[in-house]
């Protein structure tokens, strides 16, 4: 049996590649730099008993350890690349670790390297961002081990940051004024597509050490892909007004105010809709042949995995996990509540994953005035919204907050993503007192940075007795109307 290595497993396409190489009879190793983000994941609930499936704590960056994590794997699949245009060092890190991993494969005695970059031309027309990813196809090879590389354009899938963008934009601008972009050709393909050629690459020994660019079955234009998702979506259609002004700093302000995304995310994105992203061949389609989802098949398909709940992976769950703050050695103002709760421990637990996402917060329009500022000053507002209404997973995002604690019907712990002048944290613990009855504590920890963070804590602190409360309050009610209505059940 091969095992194979995941390097991003805990990212969009690392994600759901994983539960498709097992289904597939492959054995895998999954290389994460926080490991719990793989906590909750049906395919790797199984550790304790299936032996097809390892994780390891891998740091890429160290060329050493990442040789001792891939010894034994016949091929490694390197699905790792920064979304973030923090600063202008992303693509130098990019490539730093693409070296790093090309050296340990080689040590490590992996036979072939499988790589996901992305499509378009070459030339001195390429956005950085695509740039980036040409470089890392260089450094993957750069140390002897095969390299097959799939390049793809916009991947349509639930989930993913160009759908999200593109869903989010159709569905609240009737109008749009867009850069030249929206005349781009582009060939989409839907993630199922994207999995399966990656899968099938590994039976192909043709595709060894080959370039391959993969696309869905049909070649359109953002105005045209931007049409279907409004009719998809079952709206008017959109009036779509082209100039020539909007660059892509701008660009990506704007994605940031309407979408989910932050203008750090949406800067490459939107640079790279320059460039036209359109297969120049289909050896693929032969090596690995499949049905391929025209571009309303895969947006239908999409969106009816965002009805039914069913998103497996999301661009929210990308991006490191930093431990807890350091709570100690420094000023931490603590708000602290509690309330006994009439519900057993597990109802309790159930009303707190809920909290979020459309259902809100429980504190009504102060709370949408502390995610309309966020969003303002640059961070990801409510609108980031959960992944699932009901459940949350270690990792995930949920509106402005990161789960970065979870213990079943015990405890949840939140982080704060908003733009604050220090680090937040909201905690929340069950106590059981007997069957039917509890006791919950909401505390909410602040850390402040500077001056300014002390007037930040100060200033707010009169609306908590709001906030805090209220968001207690709507815990306590949903929980004991779960616990009713199981009882009734």
């Amino acid at each position: 049996m091969q095992r194979i290595a995941i390097a991003g497993a805990t990212g969009y396409i690392g994600g759901r590649l994983a539960p498709r190489l097992l289904s597939a009879g492959y054995a895998i190793r999954c290389l994460a730099r926080s490991p719990r983000k793989l906590e909750g994941r049906e395919w790797a609930w199984g550790l304790a008993c299936d032996p097809r499936v390892e994780i390891r704590q891998a740091d890429l960056a160290d060329a050493k350890s990442l040789t001792d994590e891939l010894r034994g794997c016949d091929a490694a699949f390197y699905l790792v690349h920064s979304m973030m245009s923090a600063d202008r060092e992303y693509a130098r890190r990019d490539l730093d670790l693409a070296l790093a991993f090309a050296n340990a494969a080689r040590d490590a005695n992996v036979r072939r390297i499988i790589y996901l970059g992305g499509l378009g031309e070459t030339g001195p027309g390429l956005s950085e961002h695509l740039s980036s990813r040409r470089d890392v196809e260089s450094a993957l090879g750069s140390a002897g081990v095969p390299v097959t590389v799939l390049r793809a354009a916009m991947i349509i899938g639930s989930g993913s940051a160009s759908f999200e963008i593109l869903r989010y934009l159709v569905q609240r601008l009737p109008v749009m004024i867009t850069p030249k972009w929206v005349a781009t050709r582009c060939q989409p393909i839907a993630v199922e597509n994207v999995i399966a050629y990656l899968v099938g690459v590994l039976s192909a020994p043709q595709s060894i050490g080959g370039v391959f660019d993969i696309g869905g079955s049909e070649t359109l234009c953002y105005r045209d892909i931007m049409r279907i998702m409004a009719e998809e979506l079952g709206l008017p259609r959109r009036r779509i007004l082209a100039v020539p002004v909007l660059t892509p700093r701008l660009s990506s302000y704007w994605i940031h105010l309407v979408t989910p995304l932050s203008n750090k995310i949406a800067r490459p994105l939107a640079e790279g809709l320059k460039n036209e992203v359109v297969c120049r061949e289909d050896r693929i389609a032969r090596i690995v042949p499949q049905k391929l989802l025209d571009v309303r098949e895969a947006i239908h398909a999409a969106l009816g995995q965002v009805e039914s709940h069913l998103v497996e992976t999301s661009w929210t769950m990308a991006g490191p996990m930093p431990g807890d703050p350091d709570w100690s050695g420094g000023t931490v103002f603590r708000d602290e509540r509690e309330v006994a709760v009439a519900a057993p421990a597990e109802d309790v637990f159930r009303a707190i994953c809920r909290l979020g996402g459309r259902r809100g917060w429980y504190a009504g329009w102060l709370w949408e005035i502390r995610g309309a500022m966020d969003r303002m000053a640059g961070g990801p507002g409510l609108r980031r919204g959960r992944r699932d209404p009901d459940t949350l997973r270690y990792g995930d995002a949920l509106d402005f907050w990161r789960v970065v604690g979870l213990d079943p019907d015990r405890s949840l712990s939140l982080r704060a993503e908003m733009r604050l002048p220090g680090q937040a944290l909201l905690d929340f613990r069950i106590g059981a007192n007997g069957a039917r009855n509890c006791t919950l504590r909401q505390t909410a920890l602040f850390e402040p940075r500077g001056l300014f963070g002390l007037m930040y804590w100060y200033a707010v602190l009169p609306l908590h007795g709001i906030v805090f409360k209220g968001m207690l309050a709507g815990i306590q009610r949903d929980a004991v109307r779960i616990a009713a209505l199981e009882r009734v059940g």
